[in-house]
């Protein structure tokens, strides 16, 4: 099954209770098995399992500060999962 090519972007201003439940619902979702992002625009829903790849990155500079969270993974084609047996004669 390959899935086309989808996007998902929101920027917004936020208080920090209110990113906390943000992160919250993420880490929810990624044991759920199921994360969901929506806006008035747009939604994307994805299926996170398996390994996934971590990249953390932090920043000063001046009196701005930035963290980078980026997460990861692949989704297997069906086709890879169900491989006929190999017979060699």
């Amino acid at each position: 099954m390959k899935q086309g090519k989808k996007s998902f972007r929101h920027e917004s201003l936020q208080d920090t209770k209110t990113l906390q439940e943000l992160l919250n619902s993420m880490t929810k979702g990624i044991a759920r098995g199921e994360l969901r992002f929506s806006d008035e625009e747009d939604e994307i829903i994805m299926h996170p399992k398996g390994l996934m790849n971590l990249k953390v990155t932090a920043n000063q500079e001046d009196n701005r500060q930035r963290v980078s969270l980026r997460i990861s993974w692949q989704l297997e084609d069906d086709r890879k999962t169900h491989k006929k047996a190999l017979t060699i004669k």
